[in-house]
């Protein structure tokens, strides 16, 4: 049962990561986009190439966590949670580096970060 919820948070986290994908890939010089984060235009358009990087980032964490959820569902478990782990430990990961970098920017972490915690406490509890 753990294992199932711990694949609903990662799956959940994937999710997070695919709309920051595309608030950073895809719609960063938009102006809604810019209000999340507090960017003018100026600042939209020099950092682009930056974000669009970033953005394929989150989208990579992403599809790491759903190739570990489809493997753990189906052929092999220990495989699934071990991708599952190292796509939902490094977005945790990245949201304790934008907290630490930044404080002002604690709401995004917590945004970014707490569905991967779920995951990872969950998947660990179950591998213990």
């Amino acid at each position: 049962m753990l294992l199932v919820i711990g694949f609903v948070f990662a799956g959940l986290a994937a999710l997070i990561h695919v709309y920051i994908f595309v608030l950073e890939s895809v719609r960063w010089t938009h102006p809604s986009t810019r209000r999340i984060f507090g960017a003018s235009a100026e600042d939209a358009e020099t950092t682009r190439p930056l974000a669009f990087n970033q953005g394929f980032y989150n989208l990579f964490l992403a599809i790491v966590t759903v190739i570990g959820i489809v493997i753990a569902a189906g052929a092999s478990a220990p495989v699934g949670i071990a991708l599952m782990l190292a796509g939902t430990g490094s977005m945790l990961a990245a949201a304790l580096v934008l907290i630490l970098s930044d404080r002002s920017k604690a709401r995004a972490a917590i945004v970014q970060g707490f569905f991967p915690l779920i995951a990872v406490v969950l998947l660990v509890v179950v591998l213990i």
